[in-house]
């Protein structure tokens, strides 16, 4: 079943920069949709107008979820959306964090602004939600504050954040930046887990094609504010068929042949 539905998109923000120009997306319940592309794309963009976070831009189109019009719902109506049946993972989670609460008041928080839940009962789901996502002694490092987490382990608070509510639709914004290779696959590992434990959807924003190859089972590339290529990973990274598309696939280093000595650049390829 479709679960979101993307028409005709259109982003333009006041300074008439067109970020995003006339994009489809559909994203079936339980499927794992990544959204690739270099800087600047529009991929990021797309995603918070899919939350309604954009107020100085002039959003058009159509935005279905679960058969509801998200563009014509108030804020009030969109907050409730929110973290309730849509949350979003974002890139940077130190900035994301306050750093005078601790993780557990932060994930419990998020958790009394969409239930009537005392603060014991959303400490007791903060610590549950921590032990999930794999932070070692979750008791204890409930009461930690972000800067005193690593890098992974804070990506991880965002997660346990997000999942806090069990939403049916999960927008990751670059889950794996600037973690090293094992941290990575750990999270990605966790998503995949959460897709098959719970049925949630994952819109999957990365420039990374590793991490889509990895996790996604569809894909679209996006190239200025447009969708160039899409399909199912396996034809689009096996058999590309725009050539910006091959250009970034020729970007990334192979492992199972002989590196090349410059690799080549999009600006050459498109």
């Amino acid at each position: 079943m479709t679960l979101l539905t993307v028409r005709d998109l259109a982003v333009e923000f006041r300074s008439g920069v067109r970020a995003v120009d006339g994009l489809d997306l559909d994203l079936d319940t339980g499927r794992v949709l990544g959204v690739v592309g270099e800087s600047g794309s529009g991929k990021s963009v797309t995603s918070l107008a899919v939350l309604g976070l954009l107020r100085d831009a002039q959003v058009s189109g159509e935005i279905r979820f679960d058969g509801q019009e998200l563009t014509a719902l108030d804020r009030r109506a969109l907050r409730r959306l929110r973290g309730n049946r849509i949350a979003m993972i974002f890139q940077d989670p130190l900035s994301c964090l306050n750093p005078y609460y601790s993780v557990a008041f932060q994930i419990a928080e998020a958790y009394r602004a969409h239930h009537r839940a005392g603060r014991k009962q959303a400490h007791r789901v903060a610590v549950r939600m921590l032990d999930r996502v794999g932070i070692p002694e979750p008791e204890r490092r409930a009461r930690c504050y972000p800067h005193e987490f690593s890098g992974g382990m804070r990506q991880r608070v965002m997660i346990a954040m997000a999942l806090c509510l069990e939403p049916d639709l999960l927008i990751a914004d670059e889950p794996t930046t600037a973690l090293d290779v094992t941290v990575q696959a750990q999270i990605l590992q966790l998503l995949r887990e959460l897709r098959e434990e719970a049925g949630t959807a994952i819109m999957l924003i990365t420039h990374d094609m590793g991490v889509v190859a990895g996790l996604a089972d569809q894909v679209v590339v996006m190239h200025q504010g447009r969708a160039v290529e899409r399909g199912p990973v396996r034809d689009v990274f096996h058999r590309p068929q725009e050539p910006y598309t091959r250009g970034l696939l020729a970007c990334v280093p192979r492992i199972d042949g002989p590196l090349p000595d410059r690799l080549p650049t999009l600006g050459a390829i498109t």
